[in-house]
This record gives C-alpha cells, structure tokens and sequence, in this order.
C-alpha cells in the first residue's frame, strides 16, 4: 500500500488541479471554450499553461457528469440501436439518435489522430498562443450571434438523423483549434442547421461524450505518468471538482435555453477575447 505524504507541494497541486477543475466544469458545456481558459486563466494566475494532458484529463470529469445526467437518455439510445439491429427499427428516434451521435463522432476522431500524428508541436504551437486564442474567442461569439440570428429552430431531437450528426460533428472537428469551444461549435452548427436551442445543447451533450472521452483517454498515460502522491491526487482532486461543476452547468444551460438566446455568451466571448488581447499586449 501507498503511503500518501501530505506536503505543502502536494497541497498546492491539489489546490491548483482543484480550481482548473472548476474551471473545467464551468466552461466545457457553456459555448465558452474550456480549452482556452485552462490556458488562459491560469497564465493569469501565474501558474503556467497546465498543458493538454491535464487539459484532456480533467475532461473526464466532464464525462462522468453528463453520462450520469442524461443515463436514462442514453439507455433508451442504446436500447434503441439494439432493437434496430435485431428488427430492423431504424426509423425509431433513440435509434436515429444513436446514428447521429455515430456519424457525428466520425470526423473530430479522425482530426484528433491526425494531429496527434502528423501535428507533433501541438502543444507548443501558435494555435495555442493567447493572441490566437482571444481572437479566435472573438469570431466564434460573432459565428454564433449570426446563427442565432438566421436559425429557424424548428428542429428536435426526435427528427434528428444521420446526416444532422455528421453536420454538426463536422463543426465539432473545428474544436481542435483552441478558443473555437466544442460546445460552442457544436450548439452554433445546430443552430445553423435549424434546430431548437434546447434540443441543440442537448444534442451537444450527447455528441461530447465519445470525444471528450476519447481525448481524455489519449492523453491519461502521459498525464498520470508519475507516483500517486505527487501527480495521480491532484489530478483526481481536478476531476471530482470538474464532475461536480459540470453537473451543475449541464442543468444551468438546459433550464437556461428554454427561454433565453444565446447573446450572453457572445457578449462573454467578445470581453473574454478583448481582456486577453489586452493583457498580452500588456505584458509582450
């Protein structure tokens, strides 16, 4: 058995992984970009840029929360797929659903592993730089000001079909691109695409769960890549508290949308971005 010494260097990573999961609650599931502020804001803090291990780590917690949220949706899809392939239902709405969520799923997975593959220096990259962040932060709250404006919201979830997931997962690829918010991306392409806000973020849930989960997966070996002690319980520290939020902000964003649009975020976004462009000029 593990003896677990508690340090003051050890309380500080859990302090840090405690508050970055906190950060990765509030910000993974409202059109915000998660990714850029757990690069964003602990720079702010002087911490230093957590990296995209830790990054895609503390997504898991995100995971944990919305499979426990929507897991009575999730079984009626999964039960759904399974009476289609045993009878041939494919006109049954959990079934449509599952094929959305399938198709959606296909092309971030295969941007992820080209980047990873191709796109050694990711990490190090301008992409992930502030500047490029904040301006990207920018344009994605002007894209979905525009969505807004032009959706029809006329589209449930009930309708959805193959082609609707492959559309909006074709958007979810651009969420590789730090500050572009998966959330985001995806809730702008449903939008675009005539559906309901609600149904919309809904739909950006359940799409999130195979990518997040497959990139949270990826990077485990390296982010859990020392003793339990020093790097294993702060990260398990980040991803209860990311869980805990991400709950929270799940049901926030639901109740939210059925009698709001989304012009709170494209006002956040556009401060966020400017605040950053300020502050790096500030200090270059």
């Amino acid at each position: 058995m593990t003896d677990i010494s508690i340090t003051p260097g050890l309380l500080e990573a859990c302090w840090r992984c405690f508050v970055l999961g906190v950060i990765q609650g509030l910000t993974e599931f409202l059109p915000i970009s998660s990714t850029a502020h757990l690069k964003a804001l602990p720079m702010l803090l002087g911490w230093g840029d957590p990296g995209v291990s830790v990054t895609a780590v503390l997504q898991l917690g995100s995971i944990v929360a919305v499979i426990g949220y929507f897991k009575n949706e999730l079984n009626d899809i999964l039960k759904g797929i399974a009476l289609a392939f045993r009878f041939g239902r494919w006109g049954d709405p959990n079934a449509r659903l599952g094929i959305a969520i399938c198709s959606g799923t296909v092309p971030i997975l295969f941007a992820g592993m080209a980047t990873k593959i191709f796109w050694t220096d990711f990490e190090q990259s301008p992409a992930r730089s502030i500047p490029a962040i904040a301006i990207i932060s920018i344009l994605m709250a002007i894209l979905l000001a525009i969505a807004e404006e032009i959706g029809s919201r006329t589209k449930t979830l009930s309708k959805v079909s193959g082609k609707d997931g492959f559309v909006i997962g074709f958007g979810q690829m651009l969420a590789l691109i730090p500050g572009v918010s998966r959330s985001g991306i995806t809730l702008t392409s449903s939008l675009l695409n005539g559906w309901k806000r609600q149904d919309a973020a809904k739909f950006s849930f359940l799409l999130g769960i195979p990518a997040i989960c497959f990139a949270g997966l990826v990077e485990l070996k390296d982010a859990f890549h020392g003793p339990i002690t020093s790097e294993g319980l702060p990260l398990l520290v980040g991803i209860s508290a990311a869980a805990a939020v991400s709950w929270i902000s799940i049901d926030w964003l639901l109740k939210y949308l059925q009698s709001h649009s989304t012009s709170i975020f494209v006002i956040y976004r556009v401060v966020f971005g400017f605040v950053l462009l300020i502050w790096w000029w500030g200090i270059a």
